[in-house]
């Protein structure tokens, strides 16, 4: 490769095949993120495995669905972050949680008007098998990035997990509003069946997209070496040498003062993003949102990530990562504030497109942040961490749904509260001390080499 086009390819790091690979599976996992968690089952679930359910009950069942999925995955992922250190399990257990992941997906194609015990099951399990994956496939990342690449390389997969989330969402979109198209029934007089079939048929397509684009990653990128065990360790075995580790590596984590104060700032201010990527759909069809336009602004969403995610990178590098991520946290006030007010179906797009500016670029320079402060010889453990803060923010947004739903009747007020969220987020991470916390990771690891 020569030229700019060369030039670019080389500055994103896409020149070694394992880097590659590994963006991919943001490419591969998007399409269920978006087709299952944000646009197509949410509404699936509040017309069709709800149906007969007031409205405002579909999501409060859908939010406690996602509570309950989030926490189990909370409390497993440092558990499984730490015996993938011990074992070199990384690639292997991220291949168990996408194969457990992708097969409840699969199976909601077998979901029929109302359901929802069945179909919140299924979503629950998909839940669990997607963020588990996500505690391997982050923990990877200083494994194929050296330091001074990790912003770079994090929001160039975010990019291209929000293209293809984009395109395949549209494919969906088009098997849905054109059945008849691809062959499926159309018209007056269909059964319930046949009615929600081309819905059905796009919970198996995502299901196979998921796992098919995610073969290079266990073809091209190296597992990481496990960490050498000691004698008590190796006397122990590796499960309960894992156990054991786990309680350290909290303590040791602990010692690492900040990138467990990013840590807390993430798990405030990365609540307020989730609740909104989650609550999005459902809530949009509890204020009369038309379900085409959900869907269409979602995409729309992962089309406008794509050149913001790569921009958030080039911010970072010129303002720094943390800077950044304050841009994009001030962004998210705003969107807090429009959401709460929104009536229109031309509200629902603006706030869409507001979201997609800034939503990749939060998330992966948060990502990428917290790797550049941490050793990379413990990166299992500690992203195990990541993921449980993760997901505890996740279980936050949508708890507050349910409370909310049960005092108010209206999940207005909860929207408008996540607010709170970004500013105290936002006040902790003006804390971190992104210097001291990188010299501190790269000692440990010479420490060790």
């Amino acid at each position: 490769m020569s030229g700019r086009f060369g030039g670019l390819v080389r500055s994103l790091s896409l020149d070694r095949p394992a880097v590659r690979a590994w963006m991919l599976y943001d490419w591969a996992n998007s399409a269920m993120y978006v087709v299952i968690v944000t646009a197509i089952f949410p509404t699936f679930f509040s017309a069709v495995a709800a149906a007969g359910l007031p409205p405002v009950q579909a999501t409060y069942r859908f939010s406690l669905a996602t509570t309950l999925g989030l926490a189990i995955i909370a409390v497993l992922s440092p558990i499984l972050g730490a015996i993938a250190d011990h074992s070199a399990a990384k690639k292997r257990l991220l291949g168990a949680f996408l194969l457990f992941g992708a097969s409840a997906v699969a199976a909601m194609f077998f979901i029929r008007h109302g359901q929802w015990m069945f179909a919140a099951v299924l979503f629950i399990l998909a839940n669990i098998g997607v963020n588990g994956s996500f505690v391997f496939y982050d923990s990877l990342l200083p494994h194929v990035a050296a330091p001074e690449e990790m912003d770079r390389v994090s929001t160039a997969g975010y990019a291209l997990g929000y293209l293809g989330g984009g395109l395949f969402l549209l494919a969906c979109l088009g098997i849905i509003l054109a059945p008849a198209a691809f062959g499926l029934p159309s018209g007056e007089g269909l059964s319930p069946s046949q009615a929600t079939l081309p819905t059905r048929i796009t919970f198996i397509l995502t299901a196979l997209w998921w796992m098919g684009f995610s073969l290079p990653l266990f073809r091209r990128v190296p597992e990481p070496p496990a960490r050498t065990l000691d004698d008590e360790e190796r006397r122990l075995g590796a499960v309960r040498a894992s156990f054991r580790r786990l309680g350290h590596t909290f303590r040791q984590l602990r010692s690492y003062r900040q990138a467990f104060l990013l840590l807390l700032a993430f798990l405030i201010y990365n609540d307020g993003v989730g609740t909104i990527i989650r609550m999005a759909a459902i809530y949009g069809e509890e204020i009369g949102i038309t379900r085409t336009t959900m869907i269409a602004a979602i995409a729309l969403v992962q089309f406008v990530g794509v050149p913001f995610a790569f921009l958030f990178g080039g911010l970072a590098h010129r303002i720094g990562t943390r800077p950044a991520i304050f841009v994009g946290l001030t962004a998210y006030l705003g969107i807090s504030v429009l959401g709460f007010y929104m009536q229109s179906d031309r509200d629902f797009i603006l706030l869409a497109v507001l979201v997609g500016m800034v939503q990749g670029g939060v998330q992966a320079l948060s990502r990428s942040l917290f790797a550049s402060m941490i050793p990379r010889h413990l990166s299992g453990e500690f992203f195990g961490f990541f993921a449980v803060f993760e997901k505890f923010a996740g279980i936050l947004g949508p708890a507050m749904f349910s409370v909310a739903i049960m005092l108010t009747g209206s999940s207005r007020t909860a929207l408008l509260s996540v607010v709170g969220f970004f500013l105290v987020g936002g006040a902790l991470l003006a804390r971190v001390n992104v210097g001291e916390g990188q010299r501190f990771a790269r000692e440990a690891e010479r420490a060790v080499a």
